[in-house]
């Protein structure tokens, strides 16, 4: 049946029929004007459900149209809960990125006081020096007065015990220092290892993706090493039919492939991002726009790549950009077929850099 004949003519009402209202790309509007376009929206969709209720009275049978009800339900159900999800795991990204920046902050500081330590050492190095000299002075003193009076003996013995005494608590200082100073140095020799250690990792995961993906070079697979992460960009010619979200039989192969790598590589973090072109896109179904379209097309990739049992499904990430990350923002057929694509982004864990980095 064509339902698009029964959508109201009103340009308030095809916004709520067509469209997915997404706050956070409006402007900033004030609180009870959102919620009385909420209700407004709920009033609308009531009224489909009364009309369509009306209309299949004469033309579908009641079991029928309770069926397709309760689907729609239920794909709004499902649609607004990937929703929530992709929304806790871009804050749970936010978070960790934080972190990032906030341990690469602490490394600064610790080469910072690292330096300023290996200065002091200097500085003790140079007084323990004139402290040898002084004493060298005053024992030469106390020889040339052996024969003087016993109370200028005694005035300069006292003055050499302490010059010997200040000797000792340098030495001291300068031994606790260059301990100091060792352990820096080998807690920076640990996290250059382990850096060294990420970057060798992230060029071995990007030559085994190549040789997993070979057969599908040239035909809108790209595969580059950025920012120490391996970035997987498949066009949508590879993966989807236009405006659709079940991916192709060649496809399925090339995920099925990358799949095998990454199961054999427990220690990769994945997350999958659709992309779309600026084109609107219209539905009535379960995907209303282009928000919605790259959702289900992330989703989708990931229940292939969760075919593998050896990944665990926990370290997988699915997110929509909808058409707000372009590659190219020309306004050309050729620009928007580069933007209509799937990327799938592998990054190495840092657990042990962050390790080091935390005992510091």
């Amino acid at each position: 049946m064509n339902w698009n004949k029964y959508k109201p003519k009103s340009q308030k009402f095809k916004k709520h029929w067509f469209g997915q209202t997404h706050i956070a790309l409006l402007p900033k509007i004030p609180q009870s004007s959102i919620f009385t376009r909420l209700k407004t929206q709920a009033m609308n969709k009531i009224f489909i459900f009364v009309f369509i209720a009306m209309i299949g009275t004469s033309c579908v049978s009641s079991k029928k149209y309770n069926t397709l009800a309760g689907n729609f339900q239920e794909s709004e159900r499902t649609v607004q809960m990937l929703k929530e999800q992709n929304q806790s795991l871009k804050v749970q990204q936010t978070e960790l990125q934080g972190r990032v920046e906030k341990l690469i902050k602490d490394n600064g500081e610790l080469a910072s006081r690292l330096e300023e330590a290996s200065k002091n050492l200097k500085i003790s190095i140079s007084g323990l020096e004139k402290c040898k000299q002084i004493n060298t002075e005053l024992e030469d003193q106390l020889s040339s007065l052996k024969t003087g009076s016993s109370e200028e003996i005694a005035r300069l013995m006292d003055k050499l015990q302490q010059a010997q005494t200040d000797l000792q608590k340098r030495e001291d200082i300068l031994k606790s220092a260059q301990m100091e100073l060792d352990q820096r140095s080998q807690r920076l020799e640990e996290l250059e290892t382990a850096l060294a250690q990420k970057d060798e990792a992230v060029k071995q995961l990007r030559q085994k993706v190549m040789d997993a993906l070979l057969g599908f070079n040239n035909k809108g697979l790209t595969i580059q090493e950025k920012n120490g992460k391996v970035y997987v960009s498949l066009d949508e010619q590879l993966l989807f039919k236009t405006g659709q979200w079940e991916v192709d039989p060649k496809g399925q192969q090339a995920l099925s492939n990358l799949a095998e790598v990454l199961g054999q590589n427990p220690d990769i973090n994945v997350m999958i991002e659709g992309h779309t072109d600026n084109v609107p896109m219209r539905g009535t179904g379960s995907v209303k726009d282009n928000w919605d379209l790259s959702v289900m097309r992330a989703t989708a990739v990931t229940r292939i790549l969760l075919k593998n049992k050896a990944i665990e499904p926990k370290r997988i990430t699915s997110a929509g950009r909808g058409e707000f990350f372009p590659i190219d923002e020309a306004k050309t057929p050729e620009a928007r077929q580069k933007n209509r694509r799937t990327e799938i982004i592998l990054t190495p864990r840092l657990d042990e850099i962050f390790r080091i980095l935390e005992n510091n």
